[in-house]
């Protein structure tokens, strides 16, 4: 009898727990929310007067009414392009094979263990890696494309982590059902289950290239270059980014100065609305095509 009348007191005590811990996350969300609207309207309020074709056309120059962020655009551009290019294909492709192939061993786990924890490293060490595998044991020096594969390994982990959750998350009815109409192990991860998690795939790829857009310090480590006078015309050519401009301009005293890192900031923000954009519209594009 004294369980039966306990009963209801526990079931309140939750209840008062369940509606205090909303509270809480709701809180917590909007003070979030709140502070980066302060960020952008921060940055928007102090880089726009500075935004126009000339920023947009001018390379970096001491002065600050002459300075502009060509050579970080393009080096940025150049950047994820070849970041893209290597770890999209890999990362996708070990996530299939160790979702859809590889089988339950020690092996496979220790490798799965270790993908997760490669998640968390800081990215100053891929830098370190970077240093020591790319620019010097490989020779490819301050390049684009000792830039982007370092970047491939520090975006890498969190590619196959998204693509695997993708992949696991489409139902087996359909692949039991491909199976059951004759389609090979490959067909039915190509046809069925691959554009049945594209879209999932596609917002871990763009969350992993956003990191990557936004990382300075492995590009310092390496040694990307903060002050380029040049476009790079190829994947060996020296190179700055966004990131690396911006904390240029912002370390100096001048005012003028921390104004053009906030332009820089909303150029940056813009390349990644529009990388987002492309990722929706692939998305889009993928769903008309099934349906």
């Amino acid at each position: 009898m004294s369980r039966l009348l306990a009963a209801p007191a526990n079931l309140r005590r939750r209840h008062r727990a369940a509606r205090a811990f909303r509270a809480i996350c709701t809180v917590l969300t909007w003070f979030c929310l709140v502070l980066l609207a302060v960020l952008l309207v921060h940055a928007t309020r102090e880089g726009l007067p500075w935004l126009d074709l000339q920023f947009l056309s001018e390379f970096p120059s001491r002065f600050p009414e002459r300075a502009g962020i060509k050579s970080a655009l393009y080096g940025t551009l150049w950047l994820i392009g070849f970041t893209a290019l290597f770890s999209i294909p890999i990362g996708v492709s070990a996530a299939i094979y160790l979702e859809e192939y590889a089988g339950r061993s020690r092996i496979n786990t220790a490798i799965e263990v270790s993908i997760a924890n490669l998640a968390g490293v800081p990215s100053i060490v891929y830098g370190i890696l970077g240093l020591a595998v790319f620019v010097r044991w490989m020779a490819l020096g301050r390049s684009v494309l000792a830039g982007a594969m370092t970047m491939s390994l520090l975006i890498l982990p969190v590619i196959i982590i998204a693509s695997r959750e993708a992949l696991r998350a489409v139902p087996n009815s359909i692949r039991y059902a491909a199976y059951a109409l004759g389609a090979t192990k490959w067909q039915t991860v190509r046809h069925h289950v691959l554009p049945s998690a594209l879209s999932g795939i596609l917002t871990g790829t763009i969350l992993a290239l956003s990191r990557a857009i936004g990382e300075t310090a492995p590009l310092i480590m390496i040694g990307a270059l903060t002050y380029v006078a040049f476009v790079p015309s190829g994947p060996m050519d020296q190179f700055t980014a966004l990131p690396i401009q911006i904390f240029n301009w912002v370390s100096r005293p001048q005012q003028d100065f921390h104004e053009l890192a906030a332009a820089g900031i909303v150029v940056l923000l813009v390349v990644l609305l529009l990388m987002n954009a492309v990722a929706v519209f692939i998305r889009h594009r993928s769903q008309r095509y099934r349906l």
